[in-house]
């Protein structure tokens, strides 16, 4: 018979099998970090993220408690994939390299969707998992076992069942953090109906920012409020991803020449300075997504945005959304030569893009940017 202990070194080697770099298994708990999710949501920190409000049947916060999404989930088995890749940090990148660009997220770069790739593999890793449960002396006795696998989709919050799995801590940022990978982490988890004890991470990862602020001071726009606490209304990866509409004037600035996301916090975390490289060839960059050129995708029109992000998580900015950012950035840039391509800008048809434009037509030639 295989033993609760066998099993969970068992997941392990699979999960290593399925190309994920680090993995652990914790019970589902009242974690302490969910309590303060209800709170979180009732300050409007998550902005227009009205999925994060998502209720079950009874009207309780499925965020807030496992329980509330997935009643018959007894353990979480997390799984993560360092993406990191050789090229410099927003915060390294050479003026004269970023002159007249704008910065992509790290992970959107990749030559695949990290949600499909991440997902694949952990598909992988739940197809193994049945197949040993399946044979003749498997453990527990019961073939009655459910599965559920979720990359950056289900109703939960990953990286408190990181943490407990031994992933790695919850830093300042938000972010989790491992020790020997750093923070430039996907996360995949599966929910299992299975009871698994997980003797390697019977004890959450110690938190091991210490005294270090860098990524709150480091913040262009404060969106760090307090150690681990993270108002998404300021936070550059929501204003350039899931805000519609206008960005509000008092924030733009602080965006700099990011297009779509933001990697500052992680950039300057000293977890990082070391972090290796990625051996996964799907989250090597397109061409041309580092550093890309503020004209080209300010100008961007509908038919080369779906060819050239077929497959990638910048879809989820929508056109509009990425040409409002680098026109953003363009006026942040204080760059004169994008005075004509502006003025052409604020007779867009789309009005977002217009507005934006006019704004940053009037941030170039006041001497603002």
């Amino acid at each position: 018979m295989i033993s609760s202990v066998d099993i969970s070194a068992r997941i392990h080697e699979l999960a290593r099998d399925a190309g994920f770099d680090l993995c652990g298994i914790t019970p589902v708990r009242n974690f302490g970090e969910l309590k303060v999710f209800p709170e979180w949501i009732a300050n409007n920190h998550h902005g227009e993220m009205k999925y994060m409000e998502s209720r079950n049947e009874k009207g309780e916060l499925k965020r807030a408690r496992l329980a509330n999404a997935a009643p018959w989930a007894k353990s979480v088995i997390v799984c993560a994939i360092n993406y990191n890749t050789a090229h410099p940090y927003s915060t390294q990148v050479d003026p004269a390299e970023a002159e007249g660009k704008g910065w992509i997220s790290r992970y959107a770069w990749s030559q695949e969707d990290y949600h499909d790739a991440v997902l694949r593999r952990l598909r992988q890793l739940e197809s193994r998992l049945r197949d040993l449960l399946s044979s003749a002396d498997h453990w527990p006795p019961s073939t009655d076992h459910r599965f559920r696998s979720y990359v950056d989709t289900g109703p939960f919050i990953e990286r408190v069942y990181a943490k407990y799995a031994g992933i790695g801590w919850i830093g300042k940022n938000t972010c989790v953090i491992n020790q020997k990978l750093g923070s430039w982490l996907f996360l995949g988890v599966i929910l299992t109906s299975l009871e698994i004890p997980d003797k390697a991470a019977a004890l959450p990862a110690p938190d091991r920012c210490g005294s270090c602020t860098r990524c709150i001071a480091a913040c262009p726009t404060q969106a760090i409020v307090a150690p681990g606490e993270l108002d998404a209304r300021l936070c550059i990866s929501y204003l350039t991803i899931e805000k519609r509409g206008d960005i509000p004037e008092e924030l733009r600035a602080g965006m700099g020449r990011h297009v779509f996301g933001c990697d500052i916090c992680q950039d300057v975390c000293p977890w990082n300075r070391r972090a290796p490289v990625t051996t996964a060839e799907e989250f090597q960059p397109r061409e041309g997504l580092v550093n890309p050129r503020l004209g080209w995708l300010a100008e961007m029109q509908a038919e080369e945005f779906g060819e050239t992000f077929r497959g990638s998580p910048i879809r989820r900015a929508k056109l509009m959304g990425l040409r409002r950012n680098a026109v953003i950035a363009m006026g942040n840039s204080g760059d004169k030569k994008f005075v004509r391509t502006l003025k052409g800008l604020t007779e867009d048809a789309d009005s977002g893009v217009a507005g934006h434009a006019r704004w940053a037509l009037e941030r170039i030639t006041s001497g603002g940017g």
